[in-house]
């Protein structure tokens, strides 16, 4: 018998920041990646702060240095980081998004997480949720086991519609009363596929889409949440 489907993109909608820029922050101070790698991301996190700048622009620089320091770096390092920021970090989740997530889990649902961050610590991340399914960016190891600084499969990762066409072949699920969970106009291909669709804390691009399509929109504010439409 298929099992319905919900899925979530993982950063900024369940837990309260990104678990990449968590992960590079750390890599840095423990000078796994060079201190000055800092500086790329550095102006465009101060703009962002100041919302003269964009976060899609902050982001981007931080997965630049992510993906211009990583190689060389030994498996060993990058997972022992990934562990301790979720060890650290794991309960910095969103009260809406969490509570739904343990209640699609007692109601049978498979839980599918698709995010943009690393595999290795979405992993970490999504165990402790529950979910049967991660999705993340996945980095190519050497014969050594260090990374060689190339991206697996990018086509999958950047098209979320494909991941769940995929997901729901292999998994052997149902789209039929399926839940979808978003912020970013990223989402939308996958929000456009699920019979719920939930446009979390949306940025200015997916309220818009949210609002043409008559999704439903939720924010969490302090520890108010408020269901717009």
């Amino acid at each position: 018998m298929k099992k319905k489907v919900a899925i979530f993109d993982i950063d900024g909608t369940i837990f309260r920041s990104s678990l990449l820029i968590e992960l590079v922050e750390l890599l840095i101070q423990r000078e796994i990646f060079p201190p000055s790698a800092r500086k790329v991301y550095q102006k465009t996190h101060r703009s962002w702060l100041a919302r003269t700048g964009s976060y899609e622009e902050y982001i981007n620089d931080v997965i630049s240095v992510f993906e211009t320091h990583l190689k060389g770096v030994s498996y060993e390092d990058f997972i022992t980081a990934a562990k301790d920021v979720v060890e650290e970090k794991k309960d910095h989740v969103y009260l809406y998004t969490r509570d739904m997530v343990k209640k699609l889990k007692k109601d049978g649902y498979f839980l599918l997480a698709i995010s943009q961050s690393p595999k290795g610590i979405l992993d970490e991340f999504c165990k402790e949720l529950g979910f049967d399914k991660v999705y993340g960016r996945f980095y190519e190891l050497g014969p050594t086991d260090l990374f060689t600084g190339e991206t697996v499969d990018m086509h999958l990762i950047g098209n979320k519609a494909n991941i769940v066409k995929r997901a729901v072949e292999k998994e052997n699920l149902t789209l039929e009363g399926s839940v979808g969970v978003g912020d970013t106009e990223g989402d939308i291909p996958l929000l456009e596929m699920v019979d719920d669709p939930i446009c979390f804390n949306p940025n200015s691009s997916l309220y818009k889409i949210a609002k043409i399509n008559n999704w439903k929109v939720v924010i969490e504010r302090k520890d108010v949440i408020y269901k717009i439409q």
